[in-house]
């Protein structure tokens, strides 16, 4: 399973997204519904209106649903984020580059709406991931290590 993150010369440059995310199998592709920052206890994370707060709670929830299934950050191929107000949208990049590959982030839609499922949201996000199979990773692993072997083989 590979992904290949290419932004097109014919398209404007991206502020920390990628335009397309190409990814080839076999892997499993698993969608994330959107998650709210939302603690465990049902309650959302820091004081009332702190964006910074939920939005880590946010990319905190979607690590806990990565790790469930086998994966990290590093599989998330498209995010999909929804704000009550953009003027957060520099909060929610600080917040976001603390846990995607900012050299190869994911591709990223921002929408601001007028109201989140439950009152006092002011973010949600949702996510695309794709993870390699488990045997494909090892027999590539395995192959990757045949052909150190036979080119160490060679030079000897």
């Amino acid at each position: 399973m590979s992904h290949k993150f290419i932004n097109p010369k014919a398209i404007p440059a991206p502020r920390g997204y990628t335009h397309v995310v190409e990814t080839s199998a076999p892997g499993r592709t698993i969608y994330f519904s959107g998650q709210l920052g939302m603690t465990l206890d049902g309650k959302f994370a820091g004081a009332p209106g702190d964006f910074r707060a939920q939005a880590t709670q946010c990319f905190e929830n979607l690590k806990a649903g990565l790790k469930a299934v086998g994966g990290g950050f590093e599989h998330v191929v498209k995010i999909t984020n929804f704000f009550v107000d953009m003027a957060h949208l520099p909060l929610f990049f600080e917040v976001r580059d603390r846990y995607v590959n900012t050299k190869a982030p994911p591709a990223s839609t921002a929408v601001q709406i007028g109201k989140l499922a439950r009152d006092g949201a002011l973010f949600e996000i949702e996510a695309v991931a794709v993870i390699p199979d488990k045997k494909a990773k090892a027999a590539a692993k395995g192959g990757a290590k045949s052909a150190k072997r036979a080119v160490k083989k060679r030079r000897s």
